[in-house]
């Protein structure tokens, strides 16, 4: 089930003439399946390469291909209008230009024009040839419109063009855009996924970790507003990915960055290699009995709680009654999360959340994007009750 971060959200999504253009009707079920209402605006050159019927079914709502008597743009994004956000995807060239001259001679830059004078969050999506989003009038104008509180998603530079944005990182930053930002100026580093310690040349000795949990936890971060960097073997949109694949190059990254200063919270979501093979040189030969020593390995945590000040989200995995969630209470941890080895790996889970005050912990259950969130909810309630710095 996807959590619907968007629900009693309404957008106005002003449409260009970029051959991008197709790919807004997926934009529109997408911002939809989060819970938003979206409803399309559209410039003459986008209706010329998508029909304002097919935004109309998408959205549910009647396109708006001209502005009438009915001063749509005042309705939607001028003082008091009902949008919450004005999403222009795709933009083109010719309308970042116009909007960072006050020219609104389209549907679209007329809404753009009313939403920024009433200080309505703005995010522009661009589409165009490379060449274009090179010319130094093009960089300049986005420039301008940084400077006034416009955000930009993408573009995706591939095959010479700076391609719309992959849907997913659209609709993340639409949900940033909307949201309190209860999280602003806050830094959150997570360590998620599995670590891979190599035994020979070819094998790895790893755990059934899929790293979904680290992810939803970070995204859900940036979805409040914070700074986030990950630690993993992945890629996430919109946060600072740093790539690691042993425990030794995830504790090396974690001490990397502590160095430059603690972060406000640290969430501890990897399943970090307790052991490591010595690797052999080659390939291990097959077809006989293998006998593979581990050696311990430096505890991630441990480094964190001793040399940091910051809050600690903690994981654990294990059955319940779990003596080490409280230990890592006792230590310094300020929030444990406990869930059982069926959790590893898969799309749902069940977790138990446990602080100082509440050490029998609270239940949640759902998929992991549901878990992030409640996580998140009990983050942010602790905060408040404690001070929040």
């Amino acid at each position: 089930m996807t959590v619907q971060t968007l629900a009693g959200k309404e957008i106005a999504i002003g449409v260009t003439g970029s051959i991008a253009a197709v790919e807004t009707v997926r934009l529109i079920h997408a911002l939809r399946r989060k819970g938003a209402r979206v409803q399309p605006v559209m410039s003459t050159a986008a209706q010329g390469i998508i029909h304002p019927d097919a935004l109309t079914y998408a959205s549910g709502r009647q396109a708006i291909t001209r502005i009438s008597g009915f001063v749509e743009h005042v309705t939607y994004c001028g003082d008091g209008g009902s949008a919450s956000l004005l999403l222009i995807a795709p933009c083109t060239a010719n309308t970042i230009g116009k909007i960072a001259c006050g020219i609104d001679d389209t549907p679209v830059t007329t809404f753009a024009t009313t939403a920024l004078g009433s200080g309505m969050p703005v995010l522009i999506v661009p589409a165009m040839h490379h060449s274009m989003f090179r010319h130094p009038a093009v960089v300049r104008n986005i420039r301008t419109l940084e400077s006034w509180g416009v955000g930009f998603a993408g573009p995706r530079i591939e095959e010479g063009k700076a391609k719309f944005a992959d849907i997913d990182e659209i609709v993340l930053r639409c949900e940033r855009a909307v949201l309190n930002k209860p999280l602003a100026g806050k830094r959150v580093l997570v360590t998620s996924g599995a670590c891979r310690e190599p035994v020979d040349d070819v094998r790895v000795l790893t755990t059934r970790s899929s790293g979904r949990m680290g992810s939803e936890l970070a995204l859900e971060a940036y979805r409040l507003g914070a700074d986030v960097t990950v630690v993993h073997n992945d890629i996430l949109p919109c946060v600072q990915n740093v790539p690691v694949e042993t425990a030794g190059g995830m504790l090396d990254a974690v001490r990397k960055y502590l160095k430059k200063g603690s972060p406000d919270l640290y969430i501890s979501a990897a399943a970090i290699s307790d052991f490591a093979p010595k690797k052999v040189r080659g390939k291990i030969a097959s077809g006989k009995p293998v006998t593979i020593d581990l050696s311990p390995l430096p505890k991630l945590i441990d480094h964190v709680l001793e040399h940091s000040k910051t809050r600690v989200i903690a994981f654990k995995i294990g059955r319940t009654p779990l003596p080490g969630a409280e230990a890592l209470l006792a230590r310094g941890a300020w929030m444990v999360v406990t869930n059982t080895p069926e959790s590893m790996g898969t799309a749902t889970g069940s977790y138990r959340i446990l602080t100082r005050r509440t050490k029998t912990g609270r239940p949640v259950t759902g998929t992991k994007e549901e878990i992030a969130a409640r996580i998140w909810q009990e983050i942010l309630s602790d905060m408040n009750k404690t001070g929040g710095s």
